[in-house]
C-alpha cells in the first residue's frame, strides 16, 4: 500500500479570533513611530474588531472590508474618516498575512478594497477673527490654568501647530531670528523641520504662563491641579483636546477640535493677504521643492501669521 505524502496544512486562517486579531493590532502599533499614528490606528482597530467580533462566524477576506465600508458608510461618517478605518483594517490583514495567520491571497484581496469616494473637498471647521478672539479672551488669566491654556491656544491658533509638536516644546526651542521670535528646527510630522515664526501677541501669552509658573528648565507646558499649583513633567496631546474643547464650550463654538485652529491659522493668513506658499512654509505644508531660479524663502521679518488679526486679542 502506497503512502502519498500529503502536503502539511498551512497555518493560515480565513476566520480570525480575537487572540489573533489583539497580535496583530500590537503588530501594527509597534510598526508606527509617532504616538498620534498609534492613537489613531489603535482606535480604529479597535472598533473594526468590536464589529468584526459581533457577526457570527466571518472569514476575514476582501467580502467581509467590503461589508465593512458599508456599515461605515450607513453610519453617515466622513470619507476621511471612513478611509482612516481601513487603512487600519489594511494594515491589520498585512500584519496578520506576515506573521502566518492570514494567507497572503486573502491579505491581498484585502488592500485591493477602495476607499469611500470623496465628494467635493471636505473643508473641515475653522474659525472667523472674531471667533478666534472670543476663544482666547474667555480665559480667567488671573489664574495659572487660564494663562496656560490661552498660551496654548495661541500657539494652536497663532502659529499653526498640530498638538505633537505643541507638547514637546521647551523654552530654548524659542530663538529669535531676524529680529522675530521663532520656534527653530521644529520636528513635524515625518520628521519634516522648519521654523515656525510666533507672532507678538502669542510669545505674550506664553511669557506670562512661563513667569507665572517658573517652567524655565524642560518641557513649557505642564499640568496644573485645582488648587492651581503646576506640577508633572509635560501634558499629553489628549489633555490639549480637552482645552480646546472647554475653551470652545465658554465661547459657545460647537464641534470644535485642535486640527480645526491649525485651519484657522492657514485661513486667517491667507484672508489678510499672505502668500500662499509663506503659509505651507509656516505650516510645513510645503511638498515640492521649488524650481531653481525662483528665491523662494521663509520670511520671517515680516511673518505670515503676524498680520491675522488678533494682535489686539
Amino acid at each position: 500500500m502506497v503512502h502519498h505524502n500529503r502536503p502539511k496544512r498551512s497555518k493560515a486562517k480565513t476566520i480570525l479570533r480575537l487572540p489573533d486579531l489583539e497580535q496583530s493590532k500590537t503588530s501594527v502599533l509597534h510598526s508606527l513611530g509617532a504616538a498620534s499614528s498609534q492613537e489613531s490606528y489603535r482606535h480604529a482597530i479597535d472598533e473594526f474588531i468590536s464589529w468584526y467580533c459581533s457577526e457570527p462566524r466571518l472569514a476575514l477576506n476582501r467580502t467581509v472590508v467590503l461589508r465593512y465600508r458599508f456599515f461605515l458608510e450607513q453610519k453617515n461618517l466622513a470619507p476621511s474618516t471612513i478611509n482612516v478605518r481601513l487603512a487600519a483594517v489594511r494594515r491589520l490583514a498585512y500584519e496578520a498575512a506576515d506573521t502566518g495567520l492570514l494567507s497572503p491571497e486573502l491579505a491581498a484581496g484585502i488592500r485591493r478594497v477602495k476607499g469611500a469616494k470623496r465628494l467635493g473637498i471636505r473643508i473641515g471647521n475653522w474659525l472667523s477673527a472674531d471667533q478666534a478672539r472670543d476663544l482666547l479672551r474667555g480665559l480667567a488669566l488671573e489664574t495659572a490654568r487660564g494663562k496656560r491654556d490661552r498660551a496654548i491656544l495661541a500657539l494652536l491658533i497663532g502659529c499653526g501647530l498640530r498638538r505633537a509638536e505643541l507638547v514637546g516644546l521647551k523654552n530654548d526651542d524659542f530663538q529669535l531670528r531676524e529680529d522675530h521670535w521663532v520656534l527653530a528646527d521644529l520636528i513635524g510630522k515625518g520628521k519634516h523641520i522648519r521654523t515656525v515664526p510666533v507672532p507678538a501677541w502669542a510669545k505674550r501669552a506664553v511669557d506670562d504662563w512661563t513667569n507665572a509658573s517658573g517652567t524655565n528648565e524642560g518641557l513649557i507646558f505642564r499640568r496644573v491641579n485645582r488648587l492651581g499649583k503646576v506640577w508633572g513633567k509635560g501634558i499629553t496631546p489628549k489633555a490639549i483636546w480637552h482645552i480646546v474643547k472647554a475653551a470652545a464650550g465658554r465661547a459657545g463654538i460647537p464641534n470644535l477640535a485642535p486640527h480645526d485652529l491649525r485651519r484657522t491659522c492657514a485661513r486667517l493668513c491667507h484672508m489678510a493677504g499672505g502668500e500662499l506658499e509663506q503659509i505651507q512654509f509656516l505650516l510645513g505644508m510645503y511638498r515640492l521643492k521649488p524650481p531653481k531660479g525662483l528665491g523662494c524663502k521663509q520670511k520671517l521679518r515680516h511673518a505670515v501669521n503676524d498680520t491675522m488679526g488678533l494682535e489686539d486679542a
